[in-house]
């Protein structure tokens, strides 16, 4: 369902604020550029290995398709 609302509308938004100080985040407003299923297992699991610990991301379901999204910044906002 997300990469369906991406093709249809490839705006996004994010935003990260540090846990220690509420003035501290950034904000990145973009556009999807590319969408591929190409090395996201990987990618998935090597960020449960660098967190976890774990070699594989252990809350795959069966029949998931993982996605890599890139976007290209339009807008990016900080404070901190």
């Amino acid at each position: 369902m997300k990469t369906r609302n991406l093709e249809r509308n490839p705006r996004v938004a994010l935003s990260v604020q540090d846990p220690d100080n509420p003035y501290r985040y950034v904000q990145v407003k973009g556009r999807v550029t590319e969408m591929t299923e190409k090395g996201a297992d990987a990618h998935i699991d090597a960020l449960a290995k660098k967190y976890t610990g774990q070699d594989r991301y252990a809350h795959r379901q069966p029949g998931e398709v993982r996605v890599t999204v890139k976007v290209t910044p339009e807008k990016i906002q900080s404070m901190g």
